[in-house]
């Protein structure tokens, strides 16, 4: 099942939220300064690809997530939540939409604050 919802998200804006969680990563590498937030963003453009069949868990990681997770807010972490709560709207108005508005909530969430996070299968 989670095979199929994979292929299904890809088609419907799964591939497109996943780049844009790329760009982001690469926009942050090319900035030397705000290398830190690169290996998030990486880490969660393979979970915005293929989000059915995993989960995310946080990491006790304390006042530097927090603070990490501020700066990420302000430089990318807005117009990445924009985008998967426009995606979960458009969604939502279907029935069978409701599992991909639900895995883009989800990332839209993740989006504000994704230092400090794990991505790890659902046993």
């Amino acid at each position: 099942m989670t095979l199929i919802l994979n292929i299904l998200w890809l088609i419907f804006g799964g591939l497109v939220m996943a780049l844009g969680w790329l760009l982001a990563s690469a926009l942050m590498a090319v900035t030397i300064v705000f290398l830190p937030w690169s290996p998030a963003a990486f880490r969660i453009a393979g979970y915005s690809l293929l989000p059915f069949g995993h989960e995310v868990v946080a990491r006790d990681d304390g006042a530097v997530s927090l603070l990490g997770n501020i700066v990420w807010f302000v430089l990318a972490g807005w117009w990445l939540c924009l985008g998967h709560l426009i995606l979960a709207l458009g969604f939502a108005l279907t029935i069978i939409g409701l599992p991909f508005a639900w895995a883009h909530l989800k990332l839209a969430g993740l989006s504000i604050a994704p230092v400090g996070k794990a991505i790890v299968p659902i046993p």
